[in-house]
């Protein structure tokens, strides 16, 4: 049975253990590539290696400047954008079948960018039970990456 393609974009993802954390969680769900873009680290790091382990070795990934073009190239390919990101329009973190799929994560304090939310097919939020309106984007991700896989 063949694994449905998932890529993710990572959109400015300042902390290099959040990066390294991300590797380890694609690794276990078999994500197709990650595309760290603009300030996101790369492997070379050695913060980020340490938290990755031995995902580094097992996660295609690839570095772009730009997470909007990244996006764009995506689209025009074939996938199926989607954020993750709490909007007054997102809608709840649900399965999606639609394949191939372009999971977006975006910046630790300002989120996916608006023009990216703006091209993107799906914004999906993880509804929130506590006081806490957001969670950390490497166990956000875990979590998105998990229903959607």
């Amino acid at each position: 049975m063949s694994k449905p393609e998932i890529v993710v974009v990572l959109n400015n993802i300042r902390s290099l253990y959040n990066v390294g954390s991300i590797f380890r969680t694609s690794d276990a769900l078999g994500i197709h590539k990650l595309y760290l873009c603009g300030i996101t680290g790369t492997p070379e790091h050695y913060r980020l290696a340490k938290t990755a382990l031995k995902a580094l070795g097992a996660v295609d990934w690839e570095y772009k400047q730009s997470a909007y073009r990244t996006v764009r190239q995506l689209k025009k390919a074939g996938y199926h954008i989607v954020s993750l990101e709490i909007t007054p329009s997102s809608k709840p973190l649900n399965p999606i079948s639609k394949r191939p799929l372009a999971l977006v994560l975006g910046h630790e304090i300002s989120g996916v960018e608006n023009r990216i939310l703006a091209q993107s097919d799906e914004v999906l939020h993880i509804p929130m039970q506590g006081l806490g309106t957001s969670m950390n984007v490497a166990v956000a991700y875990g979590i998105a990456a998990y229903v959607l896989r």
